[in-house]
């Protein structure tokens, strides 16, 4: 095994390692995300609930 095969064999871990870390951050933010949308939408129709009960009694 030369050196050129080794820097190569370190160099692909070293990408995997990289590759690895970066989708595990990118798909927390995209949950992340998602559940602010989510928590959002049933927010708004918690809120026009609410608001049409209230406006009902008036």
């Amino acid at each position: 095994m030369n050196k050129s095969t080794l820097w190569t064999i370190l160099g692909v871990i070293v990408a995997v390692i990289i590759a690895w870390v970066l989708v595990d951050v990118l798909f927390s933010v995209l949950w992340f995300i998602g559940k602010l949308v989510i928590v959002a939408i049933v927010a708004a129709i918690v809120f026009f609930v609410i608001r049409g009960v209230f406006s009902r009694r008036e």
